[in-house]
């Protein structure tokens, strides 16, 4: 079987503040994500993988380096480019609470029902086209591995939950089932059929994390 380990990037500066950074926005880690980021490898350890797959955007990227190194092993990185957040258009950098003024109907889709998701308004992304892209990149990684191979991929809160619940066939409304994303958490897949059809192993697993979680980790 391939198993692939999806891990969101670090907790940024934008997380912090409550800020939408998407595929356009971007802020430097948190001084302490480095640290987070060291537990998720010391959990990780054991596991031997063959290859790192990381999103363009400084964010995913600095986590990719940071976990190559805290494991120690001599994988490859690849920066895949529809491995990218959301294009959230407008809501970009602006804080949750005035979106939530500004754009009220986009961003309660956004977040409670993603099925109504107009992005029109705001020049956004439309959760189709997500799913569309980085389901593409998934299946061009799993088509270029070997059966046994472990993979890591380090992508974005909102456009990874769209793209794993899409790899389990997960209905566009109910992609929010299982919940949001946490900063270095990791979630797990595997298929055994080359990419055909994926079970879900773990979600948002988060357990070698030891600092007490706030409600801006995840999303």
């Amino acid at each position: 079987m391939t198993t692939l380990y999806f891990v969101r990037h670090g907790k940024t500066e934008w997380n912090l503040e409550g800020r939408y950074q998407g595929a356009h926005g971007d802020s430097p880690l948190l001084p302490t994500s480095y640290t987070e980021i060291a537990e998720l490898a010391a959990y990780l350890k054991a596991i031997q993988f063959t290859h790192l797959y990381t999103s363009p955007l400084k964010r995913a990227q600095v986590t990719s380096e940071t976990l190559k190194k805290a494991l120690k092993q001599p994988f490859p990185v690849t920066i895949v480019d529809d491995l990218h957040e959301f294009d959230l258009g407008q809501m970009e950098g602006m804080a949750f609470t005035d979106v939530f003024k500004q754009f009220p109907q986009e961003i309660a889709a956004f977040r409670e029902a993603p099925a109504d998701y107009d992005p029109t308004t705001i020049n956004g992304e439309t959760f189709a086209s997500v799913i569309q892209r980085t389901n593409a990149a998934v299946q061009t990684i799993v088509t270029a591995a070997q059966p046994t191979d472990n993979i890591l991929i380090v992508s974005h809160g909102a456009a990874m939950v769209a793209m794993i619940q899409a790899l389990l066939k997960t209905p566009i409304a109910d992609i929010r089932k299982d919940g949001g994303l946490t900063n270095s958490s990791v979630t797990t897949l595997e298929t055994l059929d080359g990419g055909i059809s994926y079970q879900l192993l773990d979600w948002n697993e988060t357990c070698f994390l030891k600092r007490t979680l706030s409600a801006s980790d995840t999303i």
